[in-house]
C-alpha cells in the first residue's frame, strides 16, 4: 500500500478555490428541481407543421388498415363456383355427383 504524498499548500489552496466557485455557481442556478417522472412533466407543445405531419401519418395508417380489412373480407365472402348464366347443367351434374359421393351405392 502506498503512502499519501505530503499535503502541498498550493494544491490545497487551488482545491479550496475550485470548491468555493462550484458552490457559487450552484447558488446562482438555485436548488435542483423536484424530480418528476417524465410522464408527469408538462408537454412541450408541437409545432403546427409537426402536428399536421403526425395527423397525415395517422390518416395514411388508418386508410391502409381499412383497405386491408376490406380485401380480407372480400376473400372470405362465398362466391358461386360458376357464373349464373348457363350454369344450370353444371349445377345438375354437381348435385348428382354429390349424391353419388354421399351414398353408399356400389359402382359395378
Amino acid at each position: 500500500m502506498t503512502d499519501m504524498p505530503p499535503a502541498d499548500p498550493r494544491i490545497e489552496a487551488v482545491a479550496a478555490r475550485l470548491k468555493e466557485a462550484a458552490h457559487e455557481r450552484a447558488g446562482a442556478f438555485g436548488p435542483p428541481p423536484v424530480w418528476q417522472p417524465i410522464w408527469k412533466r408538462p408537454r412541450k407543445p408541437k409545432s403546427i407543421k409537426a402536428k399536421k405531419a403526425e395527423l397525415a401519418k395517422q390518416r395514411k395508417r388508418l386508410k391502409a388498415a381499412g383497405v386491408r380489412r376490406f380485401y380480407g373480407a372480400q376473400s372470405r365472402r362465398p362466391r358461386p363456383r360458376q357464373n349464373r348464366i348457363g350454369s344450370a347443367a353444371a349445377r345438375r351434374d354437381t348435385r348428382a355427383l354429390s349424391r353419388m359421393r354421399h351414398s353408399n351405392a356400389w359402382l359395378w
